[in-house]
C-alpha cells in the first residue's frame, strides 16, 4: 500500500444536514435485532471491517436500512450487477422516500471498447449507445452527495471508473440569485462554459432556450423539471421551477445552483495548459518509436494525436478524449484516477451486496482494461497516457474504501479474514419463520423433461419458476423449447440491457409468464416471493458456476415461499454438492428448532411488485403523451405545429444532423396518427 501515490484535492463545500428517515411497517425481528445493534455499534466506532452473513430472505436490506437509519451516514452500496443494483434501489426508495436515494451504474446500454488484435491485425473503434436516463441518475447522485447528507447512492463496479475530476466538477458549478445582477449575454456564456448547448426549439436534459428577458435551463441531473430566470434588464427578476414540456409553473426559488452538463468538464486555461502537455508527450513518444524502427506506429500514433489536438482547439472536445484525462485532471502518472469515492465525504458507510462476487470483480477489473491498453500503446494507436484512464486498482480501492460492511449469504474467506469473527454479524433466522427449502437430487440424463413435468406441477399451484442453465445457448434454446410445449418461458442474461432486466423480473412476479431460465444473474439477490421452483441444470458440472457457494446462492431463491423446494439434476455428488446440501441442512434445522421455541408458523413473503426505475419511464412517457394531447386546441393548431416540426426537420437534414432529424420525423408520424380531443 506504501508505493501508491494518492492525489491530493480540496473538500467540496459542506452539504446540508438532515436525518434518514426510516419508513416501513415492520420492525426488526429473530437474529435482525442482534445483527443491526453490532453493525450500527461497531460503524459508529468507525471500524472498517465488518461482515453480515445472512441467509436468502432474512431481511439483509432491511438490516442494511436500519444501519444507516442508526448510524446517520451518506451511504455508498456496491453491488456485483446492475439487475441486483436497480432491485436495491427500488428497496431503499421505499424504505427512505424522504430522503435522496440515488442510483449509479454504467449509463452504457452498449459498449464496445477501442481494442487492437494484432494477429489479425484488427483495429475495432469504440462504440456506445448511452442511456440518457441512467445518465440523469448519476449526474443526481453526485449532485446529492455535493448538496446533503442524507444520501444514499446504489451503484454497481461502474463507480470504480473514472469519472471526472470533483474539484473542477464542483468549483464550476455557480449559484443565481433573486435580485443578482447579471448581463444576460454573460449569463449565456457561463453556460456555454458548463458545456450547455442553446436550443431554443428542441429543449431537452442540457440544454437552455432563451425568449426576450427569459431564460430557459434544463439541468442535466432533472426529469422532467426545468428553471426558469425572468430579467428585468440585467436583473434576475424571478427564479421558477417549471414543467419542461407544458412550461406550468411549479414552484419559486430564492436561488438556484447550475451544476455542469458533463462530470468531465474542463475549464478553457485547463485545457489549453493539457495540450501543450500531450504535444511534449507526444513528441517524446515519437521519438521512442523512430528509434525502434517502428514507423508505423509512428505514423498512426501522429495522426491520430494530431486530429484530436485540432478538435479540441476547435470544439473543446474530441472523440475518445477520455484516453487524455489525465492530463485535465493534473495528475501524475500512475496515480489512481478521479471516481464516485472522492465525490464521498469522510464519515461515509460503504455496503457491499453480495460481497463474494463483488470483490472478485473488483479484483480483475483493471487487470483486463490493463491488458487491452497495453495493446493499443504500443501498436501506436494511443499515447500512454491512455493507461491512466482506467478502474481502480484492487489495492486503490482498498485504500480508498471508508468504514465498510460486506453482506453475502456465503462471505468469501477475504473478508472473513479481514473483519475477525468478533466483526461478523450472523443473520440466520428468517423474521417471516420461513425455512432453507427442501433441496432433492435428480439424475441429469433425463433433466429437461423432468424439469417441464415438475415446471407444470409447480404452476399449476399458481407457482413461479427459476431454471439455472451453464450457457446463453442453452437458456435460450430451453426458453424457446418450453414455449412450443405450452409453458410460457422468457431468458435473463447479460445481453439483456438492464431496464429490460427489471421488467421481465416484474412480468415474472404478476403472472405475465411462468418459468425463467437464466445462467448467473438467477443465485445473487433477486427477490422473488411467487418462485416455488428452482431447478439448477448439470448441477455436477464443478466450476464457478456450481461451486458450492454458487450452488448454496442459487438455493436461496427459493427461499422466500413456504411451498418451495429445489432440485439439482445430477449424474454424481459433487463435493460442492455435498458441501451445499451440508450447510442447507444445517441453516434448516436451526430455523426449524428457532420456530418451534416460539412458536412461529412459516409465512410466504407478501412484496408489492414495484419498481422506480420503470415508474419514472412511464410517469415521463404519460406526461409527453398527455402534453400533446392537451397542447392543441383545435385542427388547425395541429397543422401548424407539425409544419414547424416539418420545417425543423428538413434543416437538420441540411446540417448533416440525422439522428435529430429522425427523432422529429418520428414525433411527426405521431402526431399524424395521434386522435386529438379538440377544444
Amino acid at each position: 500500500m506504501a508505493d501508491i501515490i494518492f492525489p491530493m484535492f480540496n473538500k467540496v463545500p459542506e452539504a446540508e444536514f438532515a436525518e434518514f428517515e426510516l419508513v416501513s411497517p415492520f420492525a426488526p425481528m429473530g437474529d435482525q435485532i442482534e445483527a443491526i445493534a453490532q453493525l450500527s455499534k461497531k460503524v459508529n466506532e468507525n471500524e472498517r471491517n465488518q461482515v453480515l452473513l445472512g441467509v436468502t430472505g432474512s431481511g439483509k436490506t432491511f438490516t442494511m436500512a436500519n444501519v444507516i437509519k442508526n448510524t446517520g451516514r451518506p451511504t455508498l452500496i456496491m453491488a456485483p450487477n446492475k439487475t441486483l443494483a436497480a432491485q436495491l434501489y427500488s428497496e431503499m426508495k421505499e424504505f427512505f422516500p424522504n430522503n435522496h436515494v440515488e442510483y449509479f451504474v454504467s449509463y452504457y446500454d452498449y459498449y464496445q471498447p477501442e481494442a487492437y488484435i494484432p494477429t489479425t491485425n484488427t483495429y475495432i473503434e469504440k462504440d456506445a449507445s448511452i442511456n440518457e436516463q441512467i445518465d440523469r441518475m448519476r449526474h443526481s447522485a453526485t449532485r446529492a452527495l455535493l448538496e446533503h447528507n442524507d444520501v444514499i447512492i446504489v451503484s454497481s463496479v461502474s463507480c470504480l471508473y473514472g469519472l471526472g475530476d470533483p474539484v473542477s466538477y464542483s468549483a464550476m458549478r455557480f449559484t443565481i440569485s433573486k435580485g443578482q445582477k447579471i448581463k444576460r449575454d454573460d449569463f449565456i456564456d457561463m453556460l456555454v462554459e458548463l458545456q450547455y448547448t442553446r436550443n431554443d426549439l428542441a429543449f431537452s436534459r442540457g440544454t437552455f432556450r432563451v425568449k426576450g428577458d427569459t431564460m430557459d435551463v434544463f439541468p442535466p441531473h432533472s426529469e422532467d423539471r426545468a428553471y426558469r430566470f425572468s430579467m428585468f434588464g440585467d436583473e434576475i427578476e424571478s427564479i421558477s421551477e417549471i414543467d419542461w414540456l407544458t412550461s406550468h409553473k411549479h414552484k419559486e426559488f430564492k436561488d438556484v445552483t447550475i451544476y455542469p452538463n458533463s462530470h468531465h468538464i474542463t475549464p478553457r486555461p485547463t485545457l489549453d495548459q493539457a495540450m501543450v502537455k500531450i504535444k511534449h508527450d507526444l513528441q517524446i513518444r515519437l521519438a521512442e518509436l523512430k528509434e525502434n524502427n517502428k514507423l508505423l506506429e509512428f505514423q498512426r500514433l501522429e495522426e491520430k494525436t494530431q486530429y484530436d489536438l485540432e478538435m479540441m482547439e476547435a470544439t473543446g472536445s474530441c472523440k475518445g478524449i477520455e484516453n487524455y484525462s489525465r492530463y485535465f485532471t493534473g495528475r501524475e502518472v500512475g496515480m489512481p484516477p478521479p471516481t464516485l469515492f472522492e465525490y464521498l465525504p469522510e464519515n461515509a458507510l460503504l455496503i457491499v451486496d453480495e460481497s463474494h462476487i463483488a470483490i472478485g470483480q473488483i479484483r480483475g477489473m483493471y487487470l483486463g482494461d490493463k491488458a487491452r491498453k497495453d495493446t493499443l500503446v504500443q501498436y501506436g494507436f494511443r499515447l500512454p497516457a491512455a493507461k491512466d484512464n482506467r478502474p481502480l486498482k484492487f489495492e486503490e480501492w482498498e485504500a480508498f474504501r471508508p468504514s465498510s460492511v460486506f453482506v453475502s449469504a456465503t462471505p468469501a474467506d477475504w473478508e472473513l479474514g479481514l473483519a475477525g469473527k468478533e466483526n461478523v454479524a450472523e443473520q440466520i433466522i428468517r423474521p417471516t419463520g420461513l425455512l432453507d427449502p427442501e433441496v432433492e437430487v435428480r439424475k441429469a440424463s433425463n433433466q429437461v423433461d423432468d424439469f417441464i413435468d415438475a415446471a407444470k406441477k409447480a404452476i399449476a399451484n399458481n407457482g413461479r419458476v427459476l431454471c439455472t442453465t451453464l450457457t446463453k445457448k442453452m437458456a435460450e434454446q430451453l426458453s424457446s423449447y418450453l414455449d412450443e410445449v405450452g409453458v410460457k418461458a422468457k431468458y435473463m442474461h447479460s445481453d439483456i440491457d438492464t431496464l429490460e432486466r427489471i421488467e421481465i423480473i416484474n412480468e415474472l412476479r404478476s403472472g405475465g409468464f411462468d418459468v425463467l431460465v437464466g445462467i448467473n444473474l438467477l443465485r445473487e439477490g433477486l427477490d422473488i416471493p411467487e418462485c416455488k421452483l428452482v431447478c439448477i441444470m448439470d448441477a455436477d458440472k464443478e466450476g464457478f458456476l456450481r461451486s458450492d457457494k454458487s450452488l448454496i446462492q442459487t438455493i436461496g431463491r427459493a427461499a422466500r415461499n413456504s411451498e418451495s423446494k429445489v432440485i439439482l439434476y445430477a449424474d454424481v455428488l459433487t463435493g460442492s454438492i455435498t458441501r451445499a446440501l451440508e450447510e442447507t441442512t444445517l441453516r434448516r434445522n436451526k430455523q426449524m428448532k428457532y420456530n418451534e421455541e416460539h412458536g412461529i408458523t412459516p409465512k410466504t413473503i407478501i412484496k408489492p411488485i414495484t419498481s422506480h426505475l420503470k415508474r419514472e419511464e412511464e410517469t415521463k412517457g404519460k406526461k409527453a403523451a398527455t402534453a400533446n394531447i392537451l397542447s392543441f386546441k383545435n385542427q388547425n393548431e395541429l397543422e401548424r405545429e407539425i409544419k414547424k416540426l416539418r420545417k425543423q426537420m428538413f434543416a437538420y437534414a441540411d446540417n448533416l444532423e440525422f439522428e435529430k432529424a429522425t427523432e422529429l420525423r418520428e414525433k411527426i408520424k405521431e402526431l399524424e396518427s395521434q386522435e386529438i380531443s379538440l377544444g
